[in-house]
């Protein structure tokens, strides 16, 4: 038996959710005794376990007895192996997709019994099911097994009547499958190349044109089935973002989730696109300030029943990205700290692994900045610096060596300046052509480590805040979404603390 690595088992059994290792337990209760304590001590004991520790459960299971490497490791293979039987068994009583294809199996199982009147009636629940669930694929195996079983019945009368009706709704399914693909391409190519490049640089926004102009976007029409429904919708509403027209965004957004919520049936058999729409629509209201409906769907989206630990670990992190986002706009900071240490402490039962990306450091960073714990802002921020890279946001890697001059400033590190501000050049200067906003704060917070009067410093200030106001529309501009530089340097001018100040300019606009 092929050796399963302890880490590979480790990981399965810490994925499982509360119900599925109860499921698990009952599952292995059925079996015949014997190997089978081991199996459940070894389980127990990994269960136990908040870090692997091969040796310990290796003494959880054999205790005193001798310990044969052989038969630990196929103990290990062959516990995966269980876990991964009773996920499927588990997964058969709440799937429909699980259901079509044990009905298909069954339909195969009963065909090779000449049971073909069972077969027919196997097959009448499974078109239902799978009409209303739009497999499409499980259709046309479904159609494939109606000429089957009539062939070897050599029913003629039934082939006459019904072999092209059975012909029609085959090239139907296999036409809809075809546009659930054709949308589901564009989708994935709109998604990669906003990820990719942020910058919505002209060349990009040629390339987007270019998908939105296909023949299927004409109209809602071109779109067959509530599955392609629902790539239109999420395509154009992309676009939509990436073009800045987030009156148009808001609007598909907002269509987009009456689509959804009008199917309950198919968000009760997956609600991972749920999730993903909701936080689009959450980020559309944002940009149009609609900041009461901002909330009603944060509610919303907290208030998802996950049905994968996939979900849970989505719903946990866009619920907390976008409360962060509103709390650090709105200048509640003192929110934003209490919603972190929740989140902190919530994170506790996922793998931290999975929120090591995105923008959640940079986030940390505004809320201990807005409660002027500079030393925590610092502490968050050194943390991202170090894991992040790749070629996913990398503008935000650009903002967070700004933020670290800022940061150092702050606490007065003068004596640190001069090697921070070269490396941070280096660095800006190798990713990209350095900004001019980029230029700008680098030149202040190097005039700034000099010895200056209180009235040059706040010169020096009043002149970075004035020639900030005459650069919102240039490139570089735009990564400081996340943290209000203006406010910032509206709070070292005015001497007032800068929650304060994003708050007022909040409640202003």
């Amino acid at each position: 038996m092929a050796k399963t690595p302890s880490s590979k088992l480790f990981d399965l059994v810490k994925s499982l959710s509360g119900s599925e290792k109860r499921y698990f337990k009952l599952f292995i209760s059925t079996k015949e005794s014997g190997n089978n304590n081991k199996y459940a001590q070894l389980f127990d004991a990994i269960e136990g376990q908040d870090e692997f520790d091969d040796d310990a459960l290796k003494d959880a299971v054999y205790k005193n007895e001798q310990i044969e490497t052989r038969k630990y490791s196929e103990l290990k293979a062959y516990l995966y192996d269980l876990i991964l039987k009773s996920l499927q068994s588990y997964d058969e009583k709440s799937s429909v997709d699980y259901k079509l294809k044990n009905m298909l199996l069954g339909v195969r199982t009963l065909f090779k019994r000449s049971r073909f009147e069972d077969c027919k009636g196997i097959l009448k629940k499974a078109k239902k099911l799978a009409t209303e669930y739009e497999d499409f694929n499980a259709l046309i195996e479904i159609l494939d097994w109606e000429k089957k079983v009539a062939y070897t019945q050599t029913d003629i009368a039934f082939l006459d009547k019904e072999l092209d009706r059975i012909s029609e709704e085959e090239k139907d399914y296999l036409l809809q499958l075809k546009n659930i693909s054709e949308y589901r391409s564009i989708f994935f190519k709109i998604l990669v190349s906003l990820r990719k490049d942020v910058s919505r640089n002209k060349k990009q926004a040629i390339e987007l044109k270019s998908y939105i102009d296909h023949p299927l976007f004409k109209s809602a029409e071109s779109a067959k089935s509530y599955k392609s429904k629902i790539l239109f919708y999420r395509s154009i509403s992309l676009y939509h973002f990436s073009n800045s027209d987030f009156k148009a965004f808001h609007e598909t957004s907002e269509k987009l989730v009456a689509l959804m919520e009008s199917n309950k049936k198919m968000l009760s058999e997956d609600v991972s696109e749920y999730i993903s729409v909701l936080n689009n629509h959450i980020i559309s209201c944002g940009r149009l300030m609609k900041i009461e409906e901002v909330k009603e769907v944060l509610v919303k989206l907290r208030n998802i029943t996950p049905i994968t630990t996939d979900d849970a670990v989505k719903i946990h992190r866009q619920y907390y990205m976008n409360k962060f986002r509103l709390c650090i706009a709105s200048g509640e900071f003192e929110e934003g700290l209490k919603e972190l240490k929740r989140h902190l402490k919530e994170i506790e039962k996922y793998d931290e692994k999975q929120f090591l990306k995105d923008n959640f450091y940079l986030q940390y960073f505004c809320i201990y900045f807005g409660n002027n714990d500079f030393e925590s802002a610092l502490k968050c921020l050194n943390e991202w610096l170090d894991i992040s890279g790749g070629v996913e946001r990398k503008d935000l890697q650009s903002l967070a060596r700004i933020l670290n001059l800022i940061i150092h400033y702050e606490l007065g590190n003068t004596m640190l300046m001069d090697s921070l501000i070269r490396s941070t050049y280096r660095f800006l200067n190798k990713e990209s052509k350095l900004s001019i906003i980029e230029k700008k704060i680098i030149t202040f917070i190097k005039e700034a480590s000099s010895p200056q009067s209180r009235k040059e410093k706040k010169q020096a200030l009043e002149k970075l805040k004035s020639e900030f106001e005459g650069l919102s529309r240039q490139p570089g501009y735009s990564i400081f979404g996340l943290f209000d530089i203006e406010s910032w340097l509206d709070s070292k001018i005015k001497e007032v603390p800068f929650a304060k100040v994003v708050k007022d300019k909040f409640i202003q606009n």
